[in-house]
């Protein structure tokens, strides 16, 4: 640990909070306290809306080359500090050295997809109805953005939404999670060597009691707020965001539904799951899958390989070689998933592996939950209904299409759904029922840039990613001339 505070971006300086307030930062590997932050409150949060107001006007009104220049040398130069992101992330999120690095590499890859993007923003000449007139459409910056990011994906969740925002032209004040807040940080003073204008882009740290809700996010400064995180998180904030109509982009929770079907690839299958199960943050995605369906003619096939495949995992803090998972977040959230585990084991779930926390060894002093599976699962077990967050997979089993279809798409949220099967027909008419933003047809890699991301019901407002991505930040305008006048 480092006896120096980590001080906050504002307008171009690096500030420390009005009257030294602090938060720790810890790593969830071994609890040791690995950075002192600066605590915003309301008076920075003023500040950065302030500044990022201020720099509006002038990023906005750089040609839209000149902004997608500025974005390219951060991607320069995000991959030639990656390893240093990617120790940061693995410092202060758990996740194995080898994970961060992908991440960062994906991270990067935003700021190269969306400076080209914004050399493509359109208007549109509409030819008009009355001789004398002329119409035109233009597409113009929605204006200051807060964005408020999770602790999961501390460098991809930064880069989903400020590089749109910035080549779009809008100017941004980040809060990134209190959990994670170095690598946003960090980012920032890339951002800063790159040369982005002072006050276009502003970073406010603050600890868990602190939510700016307020002060940052209901500031009548700031346009739109762009939000990934909790589906309870998203309603608070559009609650407060409703007086002002403020715009809003959420990425929410999901429960994403695994479906194996009788005629899927079954060795794919196993390697899909385990992927998307629990080498993404340990489970801590919320793509993740959340409920494995397994048709129940190959379940017997499917099952005995799935748990292998899981009791191989390797747990470890995330500087350990060759370790695959890492630790949850918070000893909150262990406690949490164990809960859920011991819950459906009451109800009759059987357990097939895991099911406790890791305390021994190298992961004494961290927040370690075994690799689990579930057997004999059913819909009504809180772990088949709520967001599970961790490495924990319960499997069920089912008859029909149909069936699955109507059990898969019970749920409140829909952001990723996966399918394996051979048949085509099949594939293609699952991908247009299931009610999810995301579908992965014999695929569990998740999502490109290239491609727009979000949610359908309560998993989401919006898009991001893909062309999709950078219309979020903009707003359409009419133009109507009288020219007989």
């Amino acid at each position: 640990m480092t006896s120096e505070i980590a001080r906050m971006y504002i307008d171009c300086k690096w500030v420390h909070a009005r009257g030294g307030a602090t938060f720790d930062v810890v790593n969830p590997a071994d609890s040791s306290v690995v950075a002192t932050v600066s605590d915003a409150g309301p008076s920075e949060a003023l500040c950065a809306a302030e500044a990022a107001h201020g720099a509006f006007r002038e990023w906005s009104a750089r040609p839209a080359r000149e902004r997608a220049q500025v974005l390219l040398t951060i991607q320069a130069l995000m991959e030639e500090h990656r390893d240093v992101l990617a120790r940061l992330i693995t410092t202060e999120n758990g996740k194995p050295l080898e994970e961060a690095r992908k991440e960062v590499q994906f991270a990067l890859g935003y700021f190269g997809w969306f400076a080209e993007q914004a050399r493509r923003v359109t208007g549109e000449w509409v030819p008009s109805p009355h001789a004398g007139k002329r119409t035109w459409v233009l597409r113009q910056p929605v204006g200051p953005v807060a964005a408020v990011t999770p602790w999961n994906f501390p460098a991809t969740m930064v880069t989903r939404k400020i590089a749109p925002a910035l080549a779009a032209g809008c100017s941004v004040v980040l809060k990134p999670s209190p959990a994670t807040p170095l690598t946003a940080l960090a980012i920032a003073a890339i951002a800063d060597d790159a040369g982005l204008p002072a006050g276009t882009l502003n970073v406010v740290t603050a600890s868990p009691t602190r939510t700016l809700q307020e002060d940052l996010l209901n500031h009548p400064l700031i346009r739109k707020i762009a939000f990934t995180g909790s589906t309870a998180t998203g309603r608070a904030i559009m609650a407060g965001a409703a007086p002002q109509i403020k715009r809003l982009g959420f990425e929410l929770g999901g429960n994403a539904p695994f479906i194996v079907f009788d005629d899927a690839d079954l060795v794919a299958a196993v390697e899909g799951a385990v992927a998307i199960k629990y080498l993404r943050v340990g489970g801590q995605s919320c793509i993740a899958a959340n409920r494995i369906y397994v048709h129940r003619s190959v379940a017997d096939l499917f099952v005995p390989a799935f748990v292998d495949a899981v009791r191989a995992l390797r747990v470890g803090p995330g500087f350990e070689r060759g370790a695959q998972v890492g630790p949850l977040i918070s000893a909150q959230a262990r406690t949490r998933i164990h809960a859920l585990v011991e819950d459906a084991v009451r109800r009759g779930a059987r357990l097939a592996t895991g099911g406790h926390p890791l305390t021994e060894g190298s992961w004494a002093r961290g927040f370690f939950y075994a690799p689990t599976v579930l057997l004999d699962a059913t819909d009504e077990m809180a772990v088949a209904r709520e967001e599970i967050f961790g490495p924990v997979a319960p499997i069920l089993t089912f008859d029909t299409v149909d069936e699955v279809v109507a059990r898969a798409n019970a749920t409140t949220y829909g952001l990723g759904a996966y399918l394996y099967t051979r048949d085509l027909g099949r594939a293609l008419s699952l991908a247009e029922r299931l009610e999810y933003g995301l579908i992965g047809v014999n695929d569990a890699s998740g999502y490109t840039h290239e491609i727009p991301f979000g949610g359908f019901k309560q998993s989401g407002l919006g898009r991001e990613g893909g062309q999709e991505g950078i219309d979020q930040y903009l707003e359409t305008k009419s133009v109507v001339v009288n020219v007989s006048s």
